[in-house]
């Protein structure tokens, strides 16, 4: 008896319906510095030396980690594509960079074609929001590795800036301030804990409605991970900028820590926001700790710029005059 690749598990009728459906949305996203169509064993993109004149190449790769399972148990997959480009997006435009391209990964025990259409078409709108490229990825099936009908996404984005405009912190000093700017909900991180504290503590219909939130915690956990791009392209070459951090696993203080030399800490006020209601609620139900809650969530706060003291009000007042809610959240202090 002949047995075929399809008999293992791979189906390469559906991964060729996913590639053609992919490739569509993929060429949706393209510019002018793409060069060549999806199909090729690589991507390829024009490097505008008009613009950078002395081009650092800037990359990120990352994941969405367990918010995945939320996504299978709510059966919904057209965000999640959203959260991984906008995760990465912020990750290097921290650093001053501008989003040139993008790639994925999606691995599965066995692909189905609507699932990944779904997925890409959320990086595919992700990716035009952010004003960079998607020319490229990978679909790999294997059977026996992960749970039927689950799958696992990672991607990495190449980004560019001139020398020049690199933000990455070595001007920060004693008395700069910190500029919180708000998040959306648990972008995509600590999942693992809200999945023990919501699903096996307090074991919640993901699909009700939860009167403090305005909707399910299915719904609340699935918000798109905010991208930054707009209120970072707004501020990051003014005077007196001296550092920003996207605030992901590591909480406030672990990610905007990084920015810091040796002698320097950081003194957050905590008492300057409300935590939004999802994070209360979290708190509550776990009996969690406030020193896990604020190195496990972002509490509210997805972004952080530090700025020099005579150049606080003017950044502040360009924040908040082009409509967003910025908070002074602390300052640095000598160690």
């Amino acid at each position: 008896m002949s047995i075929s690749y399809k008999d293992s598990g791979v189906n390469l009728e559906a991964a060729e319906a996913s590639k053609k459906k992919i490739a569509a949305l993929a060429k949706s996203t393209f510019n002018e510095n793409v060069v060549k169509e999806i199909g090729l064993f690589s991507g390829f993109f024009k490097l505008d030396l008009k613009k950078y004149n002395d081009p650092i190449i800037v990359s990120s790769v990352d994941g969405v980690g367990t918010k995945l399972k939320i996504a299978f148990a709510m059966d919904i997959h057209d965000t999640i594509g959203q959260d991984l480009v906008n995760h990465c997006v912020n990750d290097i435009m921290v650093s001053g960079a501008d989003p040139l391209f993008f790639l994925d990964y999606i691995g599965t025990v066995a692909l189905k074609p609507d699932h990944a259409a779904l997925i890409v078409k959320g990086m595919a709108e992700a990716c035009k929001q952010n004003e960079c490229a998607l020319i490229g990825g990978e679909t790999a099936e294997m059977p026996g590795f992960y749970s039927p009908g689950e799958y696992d996404l990672a991607g990495t984005i190449i980004g560019a800036l001139n020398r020049c405009d690199i933000i990455d912190g070595s001007s920060i000093a004693a008395g700069d301030q910190l500029i919180g700017i708000p998040s959306n909900g648990l972008h995509t991180n600590g999942y693992s804990l809200a999945r023990k504290i919501l699903l096996d503590v307090k074991k919640v219909d993901l699909w009700k409605k939860v009167d403090e939130l305005g909707m399910s915690w299915g719904h609340s956990l699935l918000r798109v991970h905010k991208s930054y791009l707009p209120v970072i392209k707004l501020v990051r070459r003014l005077p007196g900028l001296a550092g920003i951090s996207h605030i992901t696993g590591g909480g406030i203080e672990g990610n905007t820590c990084r920015l810091l030399r040796p002698g320097l800490k950081l003194q957050i006020d905590w008492s300057a926001w409300q935590m939004p209601p999802e994070f209360q609620l979290l708190q509550k139900f776990g009996q969690v700790i406030d020193s896990e809650m604020r190195r496990t969530f972002n509490l509210g706060i997805g972004l952080v710029f530090v700025v020099k003291p005579d150049y606080f009000n003017t950044i502040f007042s360009k924040l908040t005059t082009a409509g967003e809610q910025p908070v002074h959240i602390g300052q640095v202090l000598a160690d």
